[in-house]
């Protein structure tokens, strides 16, 4: 029987619809054109023009520290409630398991609007701080997910044969339990550093005088600015950093959990 040529068009299609405005925004960014509505010539002076933005910089800045501190803790919080959701079987758990999950599929606005009323009501001032507990609310979802879908192929009878050749429990979790959940760990982490550092719409809720994170900053340059190729270059660099954490997280989630 002869295979059909329609799936393979409606995959090139959806392909095309997905890949082809970042292809645009990348060529662009190497366009002289200020509005890249015409090709007028390869130039690199975009790139050059976003070295010299110190406000840039120092929101990408702003945005780098956050999404680590975020990371790190999302790392931290998720591997252990992973651990407990794994464990333990009652009641308590499954709406622990709901907690977690919520997150997943709340919408970002409805989420950000209830940060903002939560701050509000225990009169905390936005700012660094409530924009770093937001990102670690949403972030440990993901993290805990990751970790928790490694602990399912994970053979316990490892951590049993430790103990029994005299190990500690605090020996067997170091020794054993976490170099073989690392990769589910370093992959859960660099997934929470992508959704991080791209936040907008949680972030424009909590957000603070002073505290102006990379997208923010790039929201207000595509309102006021002129130079739109300058956007184009920041946001091609940022692509780059985004697929090769993706790529390391999906690497690091496919190796076998056992030695």
């Amino acid at each position: 029987m002869k295979p059909s040529l329609f799936p393979r068009f409606v995959l090139a299609a959806v392909l095309v619809f997905f890949y082809a405005p970042i292809v645009v925004l990348v060529v662009n960014s190497f366009n002289a054109s200020r509005f890249g509505g015409s090709w007028e010539g390869f130039t690199t002076k975009w790139y050059a023009t976003l070295w010299e933005s110190d406000d840039i910089w120092d929101a990408l800045f702003t945005s780098l520290k956050i999404a680590t501190l975020a990371s790190v803790a999302a790392i931290i919080l998720g591997t252990l409630a992973a651990l407990a959701l794994h464990q333990f079987r009652s009641r308590l758990q499954r709406l622990h398991f709901a907690a977690i999950t919520v997150p997943l599929v709340m919408p970002d606005i409805l989420m950000g609007i209830s940060l903002l009323l939560f701050f509000v009501a225990i009169g905390m001032q936005t700012g660094f701080a409530t924009i770093w507990i937001a990102h670690v609310t949403f972030c440990l979802s993901y993290v805990t997910m990751i970790v928790l879908a490694r602990l399912q192929d994970f053979d316990v009878t490892l951590l049993d044969a430790a103990r029994d050749l005299g190990a500690s429990r605090w020996q067997t979790a170091r020794m054993v339990l976490l170099p073989l959940l690392m990769p589910g760990i370093i992959a859960g982490g660099l997934l929470a550093f992508t959704l991080s550092i791209d936040d907008y719409i949680i972030t424009f809720f909590v957000q603070g005088a002073g505290t102006t994170t990379l997208p923010l900053r790039i929201y207000s340059m595509i309102k006021t600015s002129r130079n739109m190729p300058v956007i184009n270059a920041l946001s091609s660099l940022l692509l780059t950093l985004t697929f090769v954490a993706v790529a390391i997280s999906f690497r690091l989630t496919k190796r076998p959990v056992n030695p």
